[in-house]
């Protein structure tokens, strides 16, 4: 009997002194097409750098003459260019863009040279967040990879760090703000985090997600073994659920939560072009899913929701943003159960992890738990790490959710307002929660996969006020339809948090005043370490 064996394909060779490049992009051509002179200037920025130190950059795909962008744009297309790429060479992920990170993660687990991934330090579109991102998911699968940024690649931070990757394959980053897990001194605050520990291991706890892996976010998938230790456990949802009970929701539902936001004073920003503005038909989508979601999370017992939206709910109906802020807050309009007999959760915010981020779940969950023990307001919020500059002798990030933050955090529904969500990443529009996170003292957190177990960073911060035109600068500079949080960091730097930060996303929630967030950052991290997360206290903070 003859058989037929594979033959593989031929890859090329190493070139001495050459990187490779590659850009993973997003998985909506609409935004690949947009972002892509963005992502020309970044790559020849770097490009230029590496000129310099006497190394050759090689593209490893062309520009599409059928798209106008050189963008990988699915995980097929990724695979295919991995095959023209030497398994040991040098290469670059190279990102000005949100990216789709299992775009490329494919090629770079079993990838044997260096990797260096690079964004430009800039708002104008989300490469940063891209980059975090994609350095997370690399975290998770355990694939080793040096990062660096830069807002001009001039500066000589920057080029000192490519010229030790190029030297050595490796760059060295300062972690000295970084305290490993320790034992916390004894305290009421670390007894309540220990005692919300043990009932959640006890009684277990359900995260309900409407589909997982939003926008290629690797990192955001937690798996079950890693999951269940903590006592946590999936109910996997499908959107198109949500869409159904959606449907089934009654228009004078949807008009009193409506009539409750406009009494609250949340200003909305109608039009009549439902291509291009806000419409109150696509508010009233947007109420109904906000109270379809509430009523599925009570159908099925659950602790927390996580609505994904994208890819095809959202050629369905408008954005998830305005409901998941309003599942966020604690005042926020009542819902009733089908029959009507019951106001589901009332009285209470229902923690929600937007973009279905599972570490975001496991954090919500957490935070709303130790923050209602503590007696304190547990309206809680990812936030995109977005940008930053300096100002006025401290560096103040520029932390923007894609449209949804509690009414609570802007210092009330009237502080509020609904803009459209912009056409080129969200075409069936939806109102956003628009608005300047008010000023105060936050605990900020983030959990990631590391070494193959669930880890947390948890450090402190105060989001500050700015001028008012300082404010319109920085959110003309990003996305003026985003709600925005002015962010100074406690002893950590930009670059620190950079190198350190195992994700787009990073979790925020306000205490009355800088002592009270110490005490629930202690309570907070006695909880994490009681339900076997490793944990991490970074910057200056006082336990």
């Amino acid at each position: 009997m003859t058989y037929t064996l594979p033959t593989l394909s031929p890859r090329p060779a190493t070139t001495p002194k050459t990187a490779y490049l590659i850009s993973s992009g997003d998985l909506r051509e609409s935004a690949n097409i947009a972002g892509w002179p963005a992502q020309l200037e970044l790559e020849h920025g770097v490009t230029r750098a590496l000129e310099n130190l006497g190394w050759n950059v090689q593209r490893a795909n062309d520009v599409d003459p059928k798209t106008g962008h050189g963008f990988i744009s699915s995980q097929r297309m990724g695979l295919d260019v991995f095959k023209h790429i030497p398994v040991d060479a040098p290469l670059i992920v190279a990102e000005a863009v949100w990216q789709y990170s299992h775009h490329v993660l494919a090629g770079l687990r079993t990838h044997r040279g260096p990797i260096l991934t690079v964004a430009n330090f800039s708002g104008e579109w989300p490469g940063l967040v891209g980059l975090l991102g994609l350095n997370a998911s690399l975290t998770k699968m355990g694939t080793a990879y040096s990062t660096l940024w830069s807002v001009d690649f001039a500066d000589e931070w920057f080029l000192d760090g490519l010229r030790s990757w190029t030297q050595s394959g490796v760059i060295a980053h300062d972690d000295s703000h970084v305290h490993p897990q320790r034992d916390l001194p004894v305290s009421a605050e670390r007894a309540v985090g220990e005692a919300l520990a043990a009932k959640l291991a006890s009684e277990k706890a359900i995260i309900g997600v409407f589909d997982e892996g939003c926008m290629g976010m690797y990192n955001a998938i937690i798996d079950d073994e890693l999951l269940n230790k903590t006592g946590i456990y999936k109910e996997r949802l499908s959107q198109s659920a949500l869409y159904a009970e959606m449907l089934k929701v009654d228009d004078a539902d949807a008009d009193e939560a409506f009539a409750w936001l406009v009494d609250q004073g949340l200003h909305f920003q109608f039009g009549t072009d439902d291509a291009t503005q806000l419409t109150r038909e696509q508010v009233q989508w947007q109420l109904k899913m906000y109270i379809a979601a509430l009523r599925i999370a009570d159908d099925f017992g659950l602790d927390a929701v996580g609505i994904q939206y994208q890819q095809g709910l959202k050629d369905l109906v408008p954005a998830s943003d305005l409901a998941e802020g309003l599942l966020n807050s604690t005042d926020r309009p009542p819902v009733r159960s089908r029959d009507g007999a019951r106001v589901l959760h009332e009285g209470r915010a229902f923690p929600h992890f937007n973009e279905a981020d599972e570490g975001v779940a496991v954090d919500a969950l957490v935070t709303d738990r130790v923050w209602r023990a503590m007696g304190l307001l547990p309206d809680n919020t990812l936030h995109d790490v977005r940008w930053g500059e300096d100002f006025d002798g401290q560096f103040v990030w520029v932390y923007e959710i894609s449209g949804s933050v509690p009414g609570s955090h802007l210092g009330g529904w009237s502080n509020a307002e609904a803009w459209r969500q912009d056409p080129v990443f969200f075409p069936a529009g939806g109102a956003t929660i628009n608005g300047c996170s008010k000023p105060g003292e936050v605990v900020l957190s983030r959990v990631y996969i590391a070494e193959g177990i669930l880890q947390a960073d948890v450090f402190r911060g105060s989001v500050v006020e700015l001028p008012v035109e300082e404010t319109k600068r920085r959110k003309e500079a990003t996305n003026p339809e985003w709600p925005i949080a002015h962010v100074v960091l406690h002893g950590i730097s930009r670059n620190q948090f950079m190198a350190r930060h195992k994700a787009n996303h990073v979790q925020l929630a306000y205490a009355p005043d800088a002592a009270t967030a110490d005490k629930a950052l202690t309570a907070k991290a006695a909880m994490f370490a009681d339900m076997g997360i490793k944990v991490h206290v970074l910057g200056a903070v006082n336990l």
